[in-house]
């Protein structure tokens, strides 16, 4: 409900909501809106669309097909022929010719025709490619789907790692700060060295750079994910959901033989053979003869003066209807060839099978292990974050007490500030492994 509820402030249907307004966007929210505006998935959407219209084309083939057809002609040089005129007239000497037109001045017709397919092993084959061809192209706006889903979510977890970036900074220069300003107290006071508020200041400035660094770094992420959603680039939003809520864990593997029909890849191979067999059947029933039955019926008429075209007596009916049969005898080897061929393509296609299945298996296994590494990685960089932390309030509170030097809190505060950003890098590699092994399991997104 959420999910939908936000798609509709984003499309600008909710009363009083401007196009400006900030957009509070969980992860399914961006997909789901990544769904209905990504450039490229609008692109298949139309293939799919294209596919349903093709389907559509093949059975109107088999339908009566009918015609009307009218015309007036006015013959200002009428054929002639030449006759032997003694055939009609004995007395005539043989072989006297005369030209002779059998056709008047002006001359008319009106017909109406229909065709209908009675028997073409083609067609009914057609229409079987045609909704084949259809499902292909639904699995490939799926597999652009869930491209889109990884894309997003890639996107959406690196833009809220960039925000945390920014939130660490914006701490570690809250505590240079403090720092510094207890430091240059004790400067003020005798008890500490210019060297020593030097040494922070230095650290201080370098944090403020790397801080506006970061905050540029933290607009590209969320124009990415935007970018990634097609969503206009200057909309402002909220991520509603953080690292915190995120669960990183390895997705549950089935110990039984993988249906590999869960990748939508596998399953497009399946129906290019299916294709490819029904390009086989296709020119095998080639063979076969083709029916057609027509019906014809209209009017003629034919006149020397244009006035005695629009007598309706003169217009004289005629009608046809007939079967038509077209019977295939040689074709020089062309539909042997051609079936030859489909059968070549099949193998292929089986071979790109096997091979898809293994690589399946293997992309399987090497993201497991990946995101198990990862895991391991993440636990142990958290532990140094900790320790970290810990070693910095420890150095600290020496040096505030007089037993500790300046070097060594400066040196805890940049191994805080590292193990702090190696700690987000594992987390955003454990969680690009996690969506990983999701995609390879076929369990990313489920239309």
């Amino acid at each position: 409900m959420r999910g939908i509820l936000t798609l509709l402030i984003i499309v600008g249907t909710s009363v009083g909501v401007q196009a400006q307004d900030k957009l509070d966007l969980t992860l399914q929210d961006c997909i789901n809106f990544a769904l209905g505006n990504n450039e490229q998935l609008k692109i298949k959407q139309l293939d799919k669309e294209i596919a349903d219209a093709e389907v559509r084309k093949t059975i109107s083939m088999g339908l009566p097909q009918a015609n009307v057809t009218a015309g007036l002609n006015y013959n200002f040089e009428p054929q002639r022929s030449l006759i032997d005129i003694s055939t009609f007239d004995p007395s005539v000497p043989a072989g006297t010719e005369q030209e002779v037109s059998f056709v008047q001045n002006y001359d008319g017709n009106i017909g109406l025709s229909v065709d209908q397919l009675l028997f073409d092993g083609s067609y009914f084959v057609g229409l079987q490619a045609a909704r084949t061809y259809k499902e292909l192209s639904t699995k490939e706006h799926v597999k652009s789907q869930i491209d889109i889903a990884e894309a997003v979510s890639k996107a959406y977890y690196n833009a809220l790692i960039a925000e945390e970036q920014l939130s660490l900074l914006e701490r570690n220069i809250s505590r240079l700060d403090t720092l510094l300003r207890e430091t240059d107290q004790m400067y003020q006071a005798g008890f500490a060295e210019k060297l020593d508020v030097d040494r922070i200041r230095v650290n201080y400035n370098n944090l403020k750079v790397e801080y506006s660094r970061s905050k540029e770094l933290k607009d590209i992420s969320r124009k990415l994910l935007k970018f990634q959603m097609g969503m206009d680039l200057n909309q402002p939003i909220n991520l509603s959901e953080t690292l915190e809520e995120v669960n990183v864990e390895v997705p549950l593997v089935p110990t039984e033989a993988f249906n590999y029909n869960q990748r939508i890849e596998f399953s497009q191979l399946e129906t290019n053979r299916s294709l490819a067999y029904l390009d086989m059947k296709n020119n095998k029933v080639q063979y076969l003869p083709k029916l057609y039955a027509r019906l014809g019926y209209g009017w003629n008429t034919a006149a020397s003066s244009s006035s005695d075209l629009f007598v309706s007596r003169r217009w004289l009916d005629n009608g046809v209807v007939g079967v038509t049969a077209s019977i295939p005898i040689f074709d020089g080897f062309l539909k042997s060839n051609k079936i030859q061929q489909n059968r070549l393509q099949v193998k292929q296609i089986e071979n790109q099978m096997s091979f898809v299945k293994k690589s399946i298996d293997l992309e399987i296994e090497q993201s497991q292990i990946s995101l198990s590494s990862q895991l391991e990685t993440l636990e142990v960089q958290k532990q140094n974050m900790e320790l970290a932390q810990e070693v910095y309030d420890i150095s600290k509170i020496k040096y505030q007490e007089g037993v500790g030097s300046n070097i060594e809190v400066i040196n805890a505060d940049a191994s805080l500030k590292e193990a702090q950003t190696n700690y987000l890098n594992s987390l955003y590699q454990a969680i690009t492994s996690q969506i990983e092994l999701k995609k390879a399991l076929g369990t990313l997104y489920n239309k």
